[in-house]
C-alpha cells in the first residue's frame, strides 16, 4: 500500500514519553499510531480488534484514551491554547 505522510504537532513532554516508550519497545512512533489508527478503524468497520502492543501500559492507556473520548470527558483545547499565539 503507498504510504504518505501526515505531520502531527504534541506537546514536548508528550512527544518526548512517545519516542522514549517507542524505544523502550523496539518499534517506531509511525508504527504505534497506524497500529492505533487500524484497532480504530477495524473497530468501526466492525472488525475484530487486536492488541496493538504486548505492553499492557500501552494497551490500558490506549482503552483509556478511547473510553474519555466516547464517555466526553475529553477536554478540548484551541490551537492557541496549546502552541500560544
Amino acid at each position: 500500500m503507498t504510504k504518505t505522510r501526515i505531520n502531527i504537532s504534541l506537546d514536548q513532554d508528550l512527544a518526548d514519553f512517545v519516542r522514549l516508550f517507542a524505544v523502550e519497545n523496539r518499534t517506531t512512533v509511525a508504527d504505534m499510531i497506524t497500529q492505533y489508527l487500524l484497532a480504530l478503524k477495524r473497530q468501526a468497520e466492525g472488525d475484530r480488534v487486536e492488541k496493538i502492543l504486548s505492553n499492557p501500559a500501552f494497551e490500558k492507556a490506549m482503552l483509556d484514551a478511547q473510553a474519555t473520548l466516547r464517555n466526553g470527558k475529553a477536554r478540548w483545547h484551541s490551537y492557541e491554547e496549546v502552541f500560544g499565539d
